[in-house]
């Protein structure tokens, strides 16, 4: 069983790191733990005013942290293309990219251009977020990485091509495993396309096993349900790790020299749901190499976002 914990990072000086949902939860702790390790990090956040106050604690803790905040609505294409814009022309090099952010078990809704929330936030936000900056992370003199973040959910996930929005019929656990499963084979397909490439860029998915974060409660708070809220309030308290430890994955598979592309990391104590990171198999559906494919060519024309790589 692995023993890795964030002390054996090395030094991230001189490199620079996307995360998305920076200001809370485990995007809030890796953020910090990049900045710690010297990185300069751009806090993508919905909300810049909370982007500032989790930028304001961050500096609190370490006063020599190189931060950027910046808005970023995933769930608004004409924003995904305006960050990205704004990144490559401040920025000539991006060495992490980590997809992190996400909304969990909501009531159905919809984003700014009709896809349901989840599937359009969790998978095609970071979809095009990706594609608008790979040619920066081409570029990048260092190996880059893209680390999705995923769900130990996605091992209940199918995806429903007939009803890739859920219009005909909403469940929102199923509608939160779908986009899971996606991330992952989103992870998987694009590094299969970037060793085709010759690219020295590699993708990797991450899950973060049972961590404490408000992720678990927008959907009971959304649904304006006070006793499921408390419920999920005291099931954190009870079984959860911290949302630093729930951290730990995405940050070994952003750092650790070991990586070489189309990992799925987790946790390796209990369940797989809390523990020291280290490699594990994610679900049979996720390594559907013809499922991949035909997500990927879905995700191209719902976003009118492409990839200049090639099909592996």
């Amino acid at each position: 069983m692995s023993d890795w914990t964030p002390a054996d990072m090395s030094s991230q000086a001189g490199k620079t790191v996307l995360v998305t949902g920076a200001n809370s939860g485990i995007g809030f702790e890796a953020t910090t733990a990049f900045a710690a390790a010297g990185a300069h990090v751009v806090m993508a956040c919905r909300s810049t005013d909370r982007g500032r106050d989790a930028k304001r604690e961050i500096e609190s803790e370490y006063p020599g942290a190189s931060l950027t905040v910046r808005d970023l609505d995933l769930a608004d294409l004409n924003s995904i293309r305006a960050f990205a814009d704004w990144y490559r022309a401040e920025y000539d090099a991006l060495h992490v990219l980590a997809n992190n952010a996400g909304v969990m078990a909501i009531p159905r809704s919809e984003t700014a251009q009709g896809f349901e929330t989840q599937f359009g936030v969790n998978h095609l936000g970071h979809f095009a977020l990706t594609a608008h900056l790979l040619p920066v992370l081409r570029q990048t003199n260092d190996e880059s990485r893209v680390v999705t973040q995923s769900s130990g959910v996605h091992e209940r996930g199918r995806i429903d091509f007939d009803d890739l929005q859920s219009e005909d019929d909403y469940d929102k656990w199923t509608a939160y495993a779908q986009s899971k499963l996606a991330n992952v084979l989103f992870a998987y397909e694009l590094d299969r396309r970037l060793r085709t490439a010759g690219a020295s860029v590699t993708s990797v998915a991450c899950h973060p096993g049972y961590a404490a974060t408000n992720l678990q409660l927008r959907g009971p708070e959304a649904e304006g349900s006070r006793l499921r809220t408390l419920a999920m309030k005291a099931a954190n308290a009870v079984f959860a790790q911290s949302a630093e430890q729930g951290a730990w994955p995405l940050l070994y598979a952003a750092t650790n020299p070991d990586i070489d592309g189309g990992e799925y990391i987790g946790p390796t104590g209990l369940f797989n749901m809390r523990g020291h990171p280290g490699q594990q198999e994610s679900s049979e559906r996720s390594h559907d190499e013809n499922a991949a494919r035909r997500l990927w060519t879905a995700s191209e024309d719902l976003t009118d976002a492409s990839y200049d790589l090639p099909d592996p």
